[in-house]
């Protein structure tokens, strides 16, 4: 199994302050890699895994579930359990589905909270036939590549693939059931203009969780894929600020 150029897992060692960054459906470490380079920068513990099937073929994701994604995420975030005192969870798209997760899964381990456009639904009609059609279609067009800023490019998949992502949707029932849950503090950064996530994502996430330190910053110059787009240095810096505040308070 070939992993595409640039496609790597980021793993760096710092202080005791750790932070987990989760890259989305399709994609690889490369969507995220600028944030996670700025926490490393900032002296953070971080790591970046690249999830089962992501990075290589789409067909090999075909051959994933969601609870492969899943224990790739939570073997990192056991990595920084380990090593810190505190862990930040990270996530775009699904990989703040995936994020989400880890603060459901581990609500004392995670401490923050920092989402991305993350993903809990989605309006494709589609999606209705998925249970019946991945059966007989492998794959339909790409969701990858949704940004605004002319020349900036994300390194995905040009397949999506329908086992995966109906693996996916039972991810997001069971995350979005256990919504209440979340009781960390939470960034949400999410772009009116998305053309793979709903708005009504966001609306959900704020609606259900039980966080009462939660702030919501709107990214009105980038569309899904936004820490590789117009409003990358605004999520860095709400991000390094975010995980400041949150290293400051008693574990």
């Amino acid at each position: 199994m070939d992993v595409l150029p640039g496609a790597e897992p980021f793993a760096h060692d710092g202080s005791r302050t750790g932070v987990l960054v989760c890259h989305g459906f399709t994609g690889t470490p490369q969507s995220m890699l600028p944030i996670a380079q700025r926490c490393a920068d900032e002296g953070y513990t971080v790591r970046l895994p690249r999830l089962p099937g992501h990075g290589t073929n789409w067909k090999d994701l075909n051959r994933t579930r969601w609870t492969d994604w899943w224990s790739a995420i939570d073997a990192a975030y056991a990595e920084l359990e380990r090593r810190c005192d505190r862990v930040i969870a990270i996530g775009l798209s699904m990989g703040g589905t995936l994020a989400t997760l880890a603060a459901q899964t581990h609500p004392y381990g995670i401490q923050g909270l920092v989402l991305i456009n993350p993903a809990y639904t989605m309006r494709d009609i589609r999606l209705k036939a998925l249970p019946a059609l991945q059966h007989v279609v492998p794959s339909i067009a790409s969701i990858a590549n949704d940004i605004k800023k002319p020349g900036s490019t994300e390194l995905a998949y040009d397949r999506t693939p329908l086992k995966a992502l109906q693996s996916q949707r039972q991810m997001w029932a069971q995350v979005t059931r256990d919504l209440p849950q979340v009781t960390q503090p939470l960034l949400l950064m999410h772009s009116p203009d998305d053309h793979v996530v709903p708005p009504e994502c966001s609306a959900l996430l704020l609606a259900r969780v039980s966080s009462t330190d939660k702030t919501e910053i709107l990214l009105t110059d980038s569309y899904h894929v936004a820490t590789l787009d117009n409003d990358a240095p605004l999520i860095e810096d709400e991000t390094v600020q975010f995980i400041q505040r949150v290293a400051e308070r008693p574990v």
